[in-house]
């Protein structure tokens, strides 16, 4: 039985009465104890686990001042705070056992924009990408850029003072901050700006302990300027956090303590605004990908690609280009880097060029003619090269690059790739040798591991595999840091070159020595003297001990090896997530992941529930319950399922939390292909509602959804009696008051069976269907028919039957069989396989024809190829039934192509499962009504709000519009012939009816109308 899970991480006294406090307070922001989201933010992108005590969502820098200043009172100063952004940090930089002041939430406007004098002002908890949205309309952009642009802030770029691709040019965070605005430990707010010498002791203000941070800061680092230049590592990426360095210039006139605060990781105060300088967005922009016979070739020639000039120059190896390969991201690169007849590609240099045009196409001509003849002289290890000018082909490349991070984690096994001496940075005339020699470090251990990285800067991204959950290997990890630490002073160079500092602190006094690590802590004692900003991260203050935090705090590996290796291997998607956070994407146009964007809330993420997951499994087996007998019991009794029904909201029962996350999943399943491992949601969310229901009633829309396929053949025997039913006013009420179910379609009049009445496609006889012979089987067309479209929408079916025929096929209509993905969907696992077994054991028998079946909703079909094999295994047999447009796309190669003077135009709206499962639908669609004469856009978007029947449940009702309007709404807008808007899924295209007021066309109504025309 699935017992009362307690968790038993209560919140410590005083931060209780802190809380309290603060509740009652002024504070406009939100509070969150629960321990869902505590679990939430204990990891980040790093292989650490430490357990806050509460969640802090700010509303306003007000807020920021009125937590720190209450925090300041004598009863409340043993409470810590560190702030979050993205939570994209790869060493711990956020995590804390005391208070998260997430930013993210709220704080997240651009101020101002000042394109005249070309900055920007901005609240910290902006997202890198939504920032150079608003400004690439006045033709800027922040030009710092990271692999994780799209979930990354401003206030964690400034924090660690962020950098990436094209640094060399376009520098670090640090060099484009023109002033920022924290909020010391005691409240009061600080405004940092370039001064003159004289102001950093001028009037006392009325911030005292801001004109004493000041002028101490300034003196130390006058006084100290030999030993800093003398000890800082000289590097092209300027050390990271504390840059005693640059917090004066060179002639000792002018001072900026923001360069004290970039890099700092929130451990002196909160940065709640930054001005920021921005860069005009170059008018050419063109890319060479340099291909190599090995890693080792392309280290050793980037710096001559440095010398042609290159604004960035990024490197991956073969162990990242396989694994891209491997990944949906690859369709949008393939053509860009193509393979090499009779050549292995291990190592890929990508050189681009940014700016003015005729500059940039010379720069490319001279670089053109160089690997010309390096490769007709076969130096260096070249292979090949190819050359992309357009900036959307350039993006993508990108986007392959910057999905690497999260690739290596897809990496087959238990020993993962995992980050914790993945930002080392070396002068770049060291690098090919400081990497041959990390190599052969790694290689002494018998560890696999992949590398990319900016090698003009003489950073590289190394991440050796290994496995958490093995107390050895978390051993290893000890030994490897301090192996890579000691190697990187060996070539002059820092450990954190790019990442930040995080847990990595202790190895601060072996670079910057006693005297200036004692500045270190100086200055954190002048900031924060009780150590209360994160503390633990970086540097402590003097006698404050040694540092709480280091390379062998809690990981999460030490929780997750309480889950059995059996219960791991039953729930792999739970616990392959690596943390990389790609479903936090900010933008409303990309798939991933809609509950997360209409909430704001990570529990409501395919990362949140892993982790939330996670913890359940653990729990679990600490009560010593096997999670795999609990799946294969039954369920109590009706009466003891309403008991605890009844209790639960008396009863504390950590299942709860995370069915409050898994309930507000759509079921998109864009996660399953656009995550990087390749985390899906749907599937283990089912396996937990299977097991949750065992304890505690369902719904009553469950059993209304999971047996709607049962119940339709039924009322669609009699379609006009079940409309006037279901349809009218008080039958609609009813359903809403007492199942919560909105908005439910009307079925279709006449029916399908009635459109069809008489038509030859109807005669299903599959022992005529054998007689036929072999030869003459390929004129045949099965059509699979589904719940949806057959039920509520019959006149689509109809259509496509139409259009068969008048491409010189012969349509057959299959009887209709239940899927089952509307029970898979409410986690009704034993009904499902049942459903599915019994479908698939038809299906296998007319797959044994030979001839193509084809089936019309997207959600459907791809059920057949991804849950099937799930629930069945080899038991659900090799049959295949192809979307619509995947059979016409071949179908058509021997029809005679169509040209008109003046083509019609359509517009396609990609369905989420589908663009995200199957990439390559926008262009098959295309390439489809470009042999008929016609034209098709593809448009790429988020989620419709609708998913199955996620948007027809009332709980749901609000988000389901909330996410309608955030990209389809206005993406409609723009359209201005509503004819002309394409969309395959029913689900979507019932959205689109009930919000924007209109029927759009399938595709496949399209292309019928343009035949009939013809």
């Amino acid at each position: 039985m699935l017992p009362l899970l307690s968790h038993k991480q209560t919140l410590e006294p005083i931060y209780l009465a802190y809380l309290d406090v603060l509740e009652q307070s002024d504070f406009n922001g939100e509070i969150d104890k629960r321990y869902s989201a505590r679990l939430i933010q204990a990891t980040d992108n790093s292989v650490y686990q430490f357990l806050p005590q509460a969640v802090i969502y700010p509303a306003s820098q007000k807020d920021v001042e009125l937590v720190l200043r209450l925090a300041a009172k004598p009863e409340f100063r043993a409470v810590t705070f560190s702030a979050r952004g993205g939570g994209t940090g790869t060493n711990g930089q956020s995590l804390t056992h005391g208070l998260i002041l997430d930013v993210s939430r709220h704080m997240n406007q651009v101020i101002e924009v000042n394109a005249k004098e070309g900055w920007v002002k901005v609240q910290a908890g902006v997202v890198k990408d939504a920032l150079n949205d608003a400004l690439r309309p006045h033709g800027y952009f922040f030009s710092p850029d990271l692999s994780t642009s799209n979930r990354a802030t401003i206030g964690g770029m400034v924090n660690t003072d962020a950098s990436g691709a094209g640094s060399l040019v376009y520098g670090k965070t640090s060099d484009h901050v023109l002033g920022l605005t924290s909020v010391l430990i005691d409240g009061s707010v600080l405004t940092t700006r370039p001064i003159n010498q004289d102001s950093t002791h001028s009037s006392p203000t009325e911030n005292a302990l801001a004109d004493s941070i000041i002028a101490k800061v300034a003196d130390i680092c006058r006084d100290k300027r030999e030993l800093i230049d003398n000890r800082f590592p000289k590097l092209n990426r300027f050390l990271t956090g504390y840059d005693l360095k640059h917090v004066w210039n060179d002639t000792l006139s002018q001072f900026d303590l923001s360069r004290i605060l970039a890099g700092s990781e929130g451990t002196l105060a909160v940065i709640t605004e930054a001005k920021l300088n921005i860069t005009p967005l170059p008018t050419t922009r063109m890319m060479v990908n340099i291909k190599y016979d090995s890693f080792e070739s392309a280290l050793r020639h980037a710096p001559s690609l440095v010398q042609a000039k290159a604004t960035v120059v990024e490197t991956v190896d073969s162990k990242v280009l396989n694994l891209a390969k491997k990944d949906i991201i690859w369709h949008s690169v393939a053509d860009l880097i193509q393979d090499v007849p009779n050549k292995v590609i291990e190592g890929l240099n990508m050189v681009e060029f940014a700016g003015d045009d005729a500059d940039v196409r010379a720069k490319v001509a001279s670089l053109e003619a160089v690997l010309t003849q390096q490769l007709s002289d076969e130096l260096y290890g070249l292979v090949g090269f190819q050359i992309t000018s357009d900036k959307p082909s350039i993006e993508q490349i990108y986007g392959m690059r910057k999905k690497a991070v999260g690739l290596l984690g897809a990496t087959k096994g238990r020993r993962k790739p995992i980050a914790f001496a993945e930002d080392t940075a070396v002068p770049p005339e060291n690098l090919a040798d400081f990497i041959m020699e990390f190599r052969d470090l790694l290689d002494g251990h018998k560890l696999q591991y992949g590398m990319f990285g900016h090698v003009d800067a003489g950073v590289l991204h190394v991440r050796p595999a290994l496995d958490m959950c093995d107390e050895a290997d978390e051993k290893l990890l000890k030994v490897i840091s301090d192996q890579v630490a000691a190697l990187t002073l060996k070539y002059g160079g820092l450990m954190w070159g790019e990442h930040g500092k995080g847990v990595r602190g202790e190895y601060g006094p072996a670079v910057f020595g006693d005297e200036l690590y004692g500045v270190l802590q100086y200055i954190k004692g002048l900031f924060d003297p009780d150590n209360r900003l994160n503390p633990g991260k970086l540097v402590a203050p003097a006698e404050s001990g040694p540092l709480m935090f280091n390379v062998d705090s809690a990981k999460r590996g030490s929780f997750d090896r309480q889950i059995p290796v059996v219960v791991r291997d039953a729930f792999p998607d739970v616990m392959n997530c690596n943390g990389n956070g790609l479903c936090f994407n900010y933008s409303a146009y990309s798939p991933m992941c809609p509950s997360f964007k209409v909430t704001g809330d990570r529990i409501q993420s395919p990362k949140g529930r892993a982790g939330l997951m996670r913890e359940w499994l653990r729990l679990l087996e600490a009560e010593g319950v096997d999670v795999k007998a609990l799946a294969a019991s039954k369920s109590l009794s009706l009466l003891q399922r309403v008991q605890n029904t009844i209790n639960a909201k008396r009863d504390y029962d950590y299942s709860h939390e995370v069915m409050e996350s898994l309930k507000g999943c759509l079921g998109c399943k864009a996660c399953s292909s656009q995550c990087p491992v390749k985390v899906d949601v749907p599937k283990f969310r089912a396996q937990f509602f299977d097991i949750y229901y065992k304890r505690y009633l369902r719904p009553a829309k469950d059993y209304l959804v999971a047996g709607i396929e049962d119940s339709l053949p039924l009322m669609a025997s009699m379609p006009k009696l079940t409309n006037l039913a279901s349809q009218n006013p008080l039958s609609q009420w009813i359903i809403k008051k007492t199942i919560g179910y909105v908005d439910s379609p009307k079925l279709s009049v006449p029916t399908l069976k009635q459109r069809l009445d008489g038509h030859p496609s109807r005669g299903y006889d599959l022992d005529a269907l054998y007689s036929i012979p072999e030869a003459d089987r390929a004129q045949y067309v099965l059509v699979v028919q589904d719940p949806f479209n057959s039920f509520y929408d019959a006149d689509i079916v109809y259509r496509f039957i139409q259009l068969i025929e008048k491409l010189g096929f012969k349509p057959v209509l299959l009887p209709f069989k239940p899927n089952g993905k509307p029970s898979h969907i409410k986690g009704f696992l034993s009904k499902f396989a049942k459903t599915a077994q019994d479908s698939a054991d038809f299906l296998n028998k007319v797959h044994s024809l030979g001839m193509p079946m084809v089936g019309l909703d997207p959600a459907l079909v791809l059920c057949y190829r991804d849950e099937y094999h799930e629930a069945l295994g080899k038991k659900r047999g090799d049959f295949e039934v192809k979307l619509a447009n995947e059979w016409l796309v071949t179908a058509i190669e021997h029809l005679p192509k169509i040209i008109k003077q003046t083509p019609a135009e359509f517009t396609w709206f990609s369905h989420c499962t589908e663009s995200t499962a199957k990439p390559n639908t926008g262009k098959e669609w295309q390439t489809i009504f470009s042999h008929f004469g016609a034209k098709v856009s593809s448009l790429n978007l988020g989620c419709c709000g609708m998913a199955g029947t996620y948007g027809h449940e009332l709980e749901n009702l609000e988000r389901s519009k909330a996410l309608f309007d955030m990209s389809w709404q206005s993406s409609i807008d723009k359209v201005a012939q509503k004819s002309q808007i394409l969309v395959s899924g029913y689900s979507c295209r019932s959205q689109v009816k009930r919000f924007a007021k209109f029927n759009p066309k399938h595709p496949i109504e399209a292309l019928l109308a343009l035949l009939d025309n013809n």
